[in-house]
């Protein structure tokens, strides 16, 4: 890999590039204001590009072309682009492979051979040739059509799958014959946030909104979430209402069956934290729904049966999780017995092979230890080093499970695991041009502005100068209790092979240390969340990995929220910032699709006048003031109906009229996609790309002078 040296020697020439890549005067749409003005509490907010909001109108769709016309003709001067864009399509160019399961009489799995737009699912009978049951590069020719999930009967005979057109949330259900692969009964429509459990081989339970009218299906607030039967051959207009409507009015409904399809598990919840437990027992005919938790204030699900003894996970009275049992009749927590007691470390469970997966979470990264379905401990299983883990879960009677391991340094490296000695050997190998041997990842603990302690894990090549020069991106999410575990990006060796660095922070707002580590980041408690970041930011300077003229900061959706703010109260500390798909306007974020739901993590502008205040105060849409930005590329998608493209619209123009540097600030507006997920191999790597590309060009910095190879 001759081009590396070549770029690292590229790096040090720094300002000097700079001049080389000159880029001529940006010159921004003209963006229409209106007189637009809200009052809360007695204060009146301007919200001059509200009309950016009708995704659906003439107007929007002129703005998003002028401004992406702007954009690309920026993008398109950085003469190193097309080397990014072919150093990034071989290293995609591998096999990539899922960890098999099985259903039924085969064992199915997902390959992409390399550049595919969509994964393909193949599926083989014991040692036969694989072959392919289901390609959904076929669903649309420009690849934006993805498999969105897909579900089996228990006797493997049917499977349910869910597509989604454009990257949107909302999908359609299709039901196959999986001996011939015939379609059975109509296609069911406007499914949203929703799995699917079979009942048998005569239908399943699948959730969905009410859809908005036409004109609004983007943006249009979605409220209650009905849970629903679907008798297979009947007409979905006939689906039978199990929960949800006008009598248990709920934002969130899931259901699922246990393995031995006895008990239908059905969850409920307003808020994206904790929930309500309802229980079915299937095998009394006209049964009740019973109540098993009343209440959201914690999180709580069946993971297990054995008959009637209910094996449940939850955080009620432990915030980092315990596993209870219980016995059916009685369901209620006052019953509930510990089974695997809350630690220090946080908890999920998995079940298969008749044993108890424990994944514990120690500082972000990966301990499972096994158990039998007694609660006594079997083993610790050894993992390849530190980093993360996921799979182990399987049905009841198989004697294996199968496991992905992987870290920042580490490529993705399914395990075949066997359950009963708990040995472990390699199934599939990551073929990715990466050689770990050349990196070093690890992990510091840096003090945040109140004293709190918070980890950050930081990776580079071997033998780094700190001289404050390296270019580094830093990353984070800081909410709704998601943890961030280490995993290997494809698109960051460009940076660690250009002598770049990579560090992610684990901020207050995830789960990283359970629900106080959550709550330590909501509400009124949000900034928490910014100091953390500022402060991982400052100790990246403070120990010379990089200087706020070699950092860029990264996030996506909330993340998106956290650039956006940080960039807003720290403008000068950065010099490059990639919000994407952001959460912009927190006085408004509850009036689109399913932004109500976010009320957990977040407050709302109508909660109190306190709440008010300080939404308003870091808002990025409303926080940007006339100052000196970093360079920044805004990323958002026409077909994002969970955080709705009007968040960025209206931050990206605000941030050009506030923009008194003379740093770029552009929005990049995918077309056909959503706020992420099943967008094509070809528009993932486009705008990698461009990231890369805005990201050296706005630190002066050339990677692969010479043409990648």
């Amino acid at each position: 890999m001759k081009h590396v040296s070549t770029a690292l020697a590229a790096l040090l020439t720094g300002t000097s590039a700079l001049a080389q890549n000159a880029i001529k005067p940006l010159s921004y749409p003209q963006t229409r204001k209106v007189d637009t003005v809200n009052t809360y509490f007695g204060t009146k907010v301007a919200d001059p590009y509200r009309w950016l909001e009708d995704d659906q109108s003439a107007d929007t769709k002129s703005w998003v072309q002028e401004q992406n016309k702007v954009t690309q003709q920026y993008l398109s001067q950085i003469p190193y682009r097309d080397a990014i864009r072919k150093r990034l399509e071989t290293l995609w160019n591998y096999e990539k492979y899922s960890a098999p399961f099985k259903e039924g009489k085969y064992t199915y799995f997902y390959k992409n051979t390399g550049l595919q737009s969509q994964s393909v699912l193949y599926r083989q009978a014991g040692t036969g040739a694989p072959e392919v049951f289901l390609d959904p590069n076929q669903f649309a020719k420009d690849g934006t059509t993805s498999l969105a999930g897909i579900n089996f009967t228990k006797d493997g005979s049917l499977a349910a799958y869910q597509i989604s057109e454009g990257g949107s949330d909302w999908r359609k259900v299709i039901v196959l014959q999986t001996a011939d692969k015939k379609q059975v009964g109509d296609t069911l429509r406007d499914v949203k946030f929703s799995g699917l459990a079979w009942q048998g081989n005569d239908g399943f339970y699948y959730s969905s909104y009410d859809k908005p009218q036409a004109g609004s299906q983007l943006a249009g607030k979605t409220q209650y979430h009905k849970l629903y039967y679907h008798k297979l051959g009947t007409p979905q207009s006939t689906d039978k209402l199990i929960f949800g409507g006008e009598k248990t009015p709920r934002r969130y409904v899931g259901a699922s069956l246990t393995e031995d399809e006895r008990f239908l598990i059905i969850t409920a919840a307003n808020t994206t934290t904790g929930n309500e437990l309802y229980l079915q027992d299937l095998s009394k005919s006209g049964s009740a729904i019973v109540q098993v938790v009343d209440n959201e204030k914690s999180s709580v699900d069946v993971v297990d049966n054995v008959g009637s003894k209910l094996y449940i996970a939850t955080n009620l009275n432990a915030p980092n999780n315990r596993l209870v049992t219980v016995d059916a009749a009685k369901p209620q927590p006052a019953n509930w017995k510990d089974l695997i007691p809350e630690t220090k470390n946080v908890l999920t469970v998995s079940t298969g092979g008749g044993k108890i997966f424990a994944n514990y979470l120690k500082d972000a990264t990966t301990l499972i230890e096994q158990y039998d379905m007694n609660g006594k401990k079997e083993r610790a299983i050894q993992l390849p080093s530190v980093g993360t883990a996921w799979g182990f879960g399987t049905k009841k009677e198989e004697k294996e499970t199968y496991y992905t391991f992987t870290s920042y340094i580490y490529p993705p490296t399914i395990f075949r695991y066997d359950i009963a000695t708990g040995k472990s050997e390699v199934y599939k190998k990551t073929n990715v041009q990466f050689d770990p041997s050349q990196y070093e990842s690890k992990q510091v603990f840096y003090t945040s502005k109140d004293g709190t302690k918070v980890p950050m894990i930081i990776t580079h090549k071997k033998g780094l100068a700190l001289n404050g020069k390296n270019p580094t991106l830093l990353y984070a999410y800081g909410g709704f209790n998601a943890s961030l575990t280490p995993s290997f990006g494809t698109s960051t060796i460009v940076l660690l092979e250009n002598g770049g660095v990579y560090a992610v922070a684990n901020l207050r707002g995830g789960g990283e240390y359970g629900e106080k580590w959550h709550l330590a980041g909501t509400k009124l408690q949000k900034q928490n969340v910014f100091d953390d970041f500022i402060a991982a930011s400052e100790y990246l300077i403070k120990s010379k990995y990089t200087s706020k003229d070699y950092l860029a900061i990264s996030g996506g959706s909330n993340g998106g929220l956290l650039v956006g703010a940080v960039m807003a109260q720290r403008p000068e500390l950065f010099k490059v910032a990639f919000p994407a798909v952001g959460v912009m306007d927190m006085l408004r974020y509850n009036q689109f699709t399913a932004g109500a739901g976010w009320a957990y993590d977040y407050g709302t502008a109508q909660d109190s006048k306190p709440m008010f205040e300080y939404l308003y105060k870091y808002s990025p849409y409303h926080a940007l003031k006339p100052a000196s930005y970093p360079a920044t590329l805004v990323t958002t998608a026409d077909h994002d109906d969970r955080v709705v493209p009007a968040h960025s619209f209206k931050f990206a123009s605000r941030l050009q009229e506030m923009q008194k540097g003379s740093a770029p600030a552009l929005i990049r507006i995918e077309t056909k996609a959503g706020h992420g997920a099943g967008r094509s191999t070809a528009q993932v790597i486009s705008e990698q790309t461009d990231k890369w590309a805005f990201l050296f060009q706005n630190m002066g910095l050339t990677p692969y002078q010479t043409p990648a190879n």
